[in-house]
Parts: structure tokens; sequence; C-alpha cells
């Protein structure tokens, strides 16, 4: 039984599998999120993802495949990791909750919660310095016995003879790294985050809806927040959480309980979009002009960044476009055109093993 279970679990961990159950759970999480919200659900929720870390860790199941998750899960780098995806659950149940009751309140005619507590006054002193006061010695308490029990996680000294494998980043670097696997350094080290941040910074100037300021709410502000969700969750923790428990040696995708196989040799054969179609679709030798070989590439890439947007606008998007107007929407779109390039990436990668839609190495244009 507990090999089956295990079986199931691997190929459910699988990078394009795991990656479609996590969009879909995060559609379902918001869609019902009036009904999984309530207190004795979420506990039922709760208590069967505490169950399959309890399977992971049993001494039953401790073989070759366990013994690597636990410990990636004990390692003292990863610590963090674990208290993270625990308090992540924990406030997003918070968060939605709060926003269910709000939304049915709103429905019936009535106030916010938070609009009642606005007339709720607190004190600087005493009770805010006393409050800040013992979270302050809780939060020291809290470190130095994380410090007394953990070893710090120090490694010797570089050794070229002696390198590790794998060879992972810091937790919080790991999403990053994950990206060096789809993209060139220059666009998942230094574009991709910068778009990252002027997309946040264009928050206020692109999205002037008053509603949902100053309370929960989800459905009136439902397409805002699922666009923050996937971007935070699927795109980053989901991403943290590859890193961590699914890569192993040689850099390759491993089933959660998977035993890591250090001679496991995967053979990528990468393909560009240009071998795709002029050696697969049209049955003949790629062109040796580089522009002519990489027009293909060139034309998806310029349709998907340039005549989207435009028919996006003039179909489904018209509602968004007549609230926004043509400068913040063309903003918005292209921004969230950049930010579902990543998973489409990832995706074609996993599945197609396509590596490049644009090669042009020579001006350091690979997309």
């Amino acid at each position: 039984m507990f090999e089956t279970i295990d079986r199931i679990l691997n190929v459910l961990t699988r990078p394009e599998i795991l990656f479609a159950i996590s969009i879909v759970l995060l559609i379902l999480s918001l869609k019902f999120a009036h009904i999984w919200t309530r207190p004795p659900i979420a506990l039922a929720i709760g208590g069967f993802l505490v169950l399959l870390l309890v399977y992971a860790c049993l001494p039953i199941g401790l073989k070759a495949g366990h013994a690597e998750f636990v410990r990636s899960l004990t390692k003292p780098d990863n610590v963090p990791i674990v208290m993270i995806l625990g308090l992540l659950f924990f406030f997003y149940w918070l968060s939605l909750r709060k926003a269910s009751v709000n939304d049915e309140r709103i429905a019936k005619g009535e106030p916010p919660v938070e609009a009642a507590e606005k007339t709720r006054k607190v004190l600087v002193w005493p009770d805010l310095v006393y409050t800040e006061l013992i979270a302050m010695v809780a939060c020291a308490v809290i470190l130095i016995v994380w410090a007394v029990l953990l070893e710090a996680p120090l490694e010797e000294p570089a050794n070229a003879g002696r390198t590790p494998n794998p060879a992972k980043a810091p937790w919080y670097f790991l999403g990053l790294q994950e990206l060096l696997v789809y993209f060139d350094p220059w666009l998942a080290g230094i574009l991709i985050p910068m778009m990252i941040m002027m997309g946040l910074m264009a928050i206020p100037y692109v999205d002037r809806n008053p509603k949902g300021n100053g309370y929960y709410t989800l459905k009136e502000r439902k397409g805002a927040i699922a666009v923050f969700l996937f971007g935070f969750l699927i795109l980053w923790v989901l991403q943290v959480f590859l890193g961590t428990f699914l890569r192993g040696p040689g850099w390759n995708f491993f089933g959660i309980f998977e035993p890591w196989d250090v001679n496991k040799v995967e053979p990528l054969l990468n393909i560009d979009v240009s071998e795709i179609f002029y050696v697969k679709l049209l049955g003949g030798m790629e062109p040796e002009n580089v522009l002519l070989r990489e027009l293909p590439g060139i034309l998806l890439v310029v349709g998907y960044m340039g005549i989207l947007p435009v028919i996006f606008a003039n179909t489904i998007g018209k509602k968004l476009f007549r609230e926004l107007g043509a400068i913040r929407f063309g903003v918005v779109a292209n921004l969230g055109l950049i930010m579902a390039a990543v998973p489409i990436k990832m995706v074609l990668r996993w599945m197609f093993n396509l590596k490049y839609i644009v090669n042009l190495p020579d001006i350091q244009l690979n997309i």
C-alpha cells in the first residue's frame, strides 16, 4: 500500500502535473472561498496536510525516497521554508475567511467588519508599546532557541574538486535559480526581477479602483487578487518548493518520494522554434542567415507582445480598456503578458524541451 501511495505522489509531483494541480487548486480556493474557509473544513484540510507530512516522516516509510525528503525537510537552512509554508496556509485561510465574511455582509447591505472598527482607538502608550515589547522579547527568545538547537548551515571553503551535487542557492534565491533553467541569466536575473519591481511600482497608477481599500474583500477585487496570488504562489512559492524538494543531483527533477540517484542522466534534446518550423514542419534545413532563421520566433514574440493586447482590447477586454484608457491598459496588458510568458516557457520546456523561441547569441537576445 505504501509503495502505491508513493508512486501516486511521485507522479503528482512531476513539475508539469504539479503546476497544473496548483493552478486548479488556486482557482477552486478562490471560487469556493466561502465554503472551505469555514473553520471546521479548514481544520480538516490542515489536518490532511499534517497527515501527509506525518506519513512522509514515519519510520515505516523512511525508505530511500522518504529519507531524502526528510533530509531536505530538516536541513537547518530549509527550516524557514517549512515555517513559511505552514504560516502561508494559515494567513491565506485567514485573509480569505475575512474576505468571505465581508462579502456576505456587503451582499446583505451591511458595512464591512473593518468599518465598525474605525471608531476604535488604541493608545500608543501603554497599549502599542507593551505589545511591541512583548513581540520583541518573544522574537528574541525564538531566535536564541533556534540558534542553540540548529547548527548554522555553513559549509567548508569552496573546493573546485568537490562540488556539491546539487549545488543550491539559499532558500530565498531558489525561485530565481529555478528561473535560470528556462531563461538566460540577463533575463532571469535582471529583466524579470526588474519587471516585477516596475509592476509593483505601477500598481497605484494603473489601479484606481477604490473598492477593497481598508477592508478585506474577494468579490469586489477578484481579478486583482487572482493575478497577485498567481504571481506570488505559483510563480514564486511553487518555484521555491520545486527547487527545495524536487531538484536533486544533476539538477534533475525527482518525485517527492523518489530516491535521489546521482547517476541519473536525462537526455535533454533541446530544440528551438526555428528547428521546429524549418526542420520538423517544412522538412528542410535551417537557413544560414541568422535573421531569416529566427524570423518565426521573432514573429511569435512580436505577435504575443504587440498584437495580443490589441485583440484583447477589442474583445473580452473592452470594459477594462474603457476604464483604464489606452496607456494604462497597455501597461497592464504588457506586464500581464510578461508574467504569463514565464509559466508558458516553463511548460514548453518541461513538455517539449523547447529551449529558445528566439536565439540570437551574438547580441545576447535569447528568449
